[in-house]
């Protein structure tokens, strides 16, 4: 067994009296899910989080908050992983989504629909997390 360790965020951002939350797509749309990737050697959590949002996305963020962990186990070319996953709550910045070659889209939509789109029920309970930190 290998263990992996990634981190990520919900990025949020305010148009008006609307918030929206990015999402990005992978296996040619059939997978919805929060923006994230691994954590690199001398890199902490937070910068991953955010790295990997800039790169999944090209969106630019600031970490405003925790909101937990996620663990699962996942098999790749037949190791069996334990994986951990780290999210941040994320305030847009500024950029354009411009999806790199790892994703196949990157999306903003209103909590509701986020919520609904979202594949990963762990992913629905870390954005229902944002959601009350963002609304308090």
């Amino acid at each position: 067994m290998k263990k992996a360790f990634s981190a990520g965020g919900v990025v949020y951002k305010k148009e008006g009296k609307d918030l929206k939350i990015l999402l990005i797509s992978t296996k040619e749309g059939k997978i919805w899910a929060l923006p994230k990737g691994l954590v690199e050697k001398n890199e902490t959590p937070q910068q991953a989080a955010l790295r990997e949002i800039k790169e999944e996305t090209g969106i630019d963020g600031k970490i405003i908050n925790e909101l937990g962990e996620v663990s699962y186990w996942f098999h790749l070319e037949g190791e069996k992983y334990f994986k951990t996953v780290k999210y941040y709550l994320v305030e847009y910045m500024n950029g354009k989504i411009t999806p790199q070659w790892e994703i196949d889209d990157a999306e903003w939509f209103r909590p509701e629909e986020a919520l609904s789109k979202l594949t990963y029920e762990s992913d629905k309970k870390i954005l229902e997390k944002a959601l009350e930190k963002i609304y308090g």
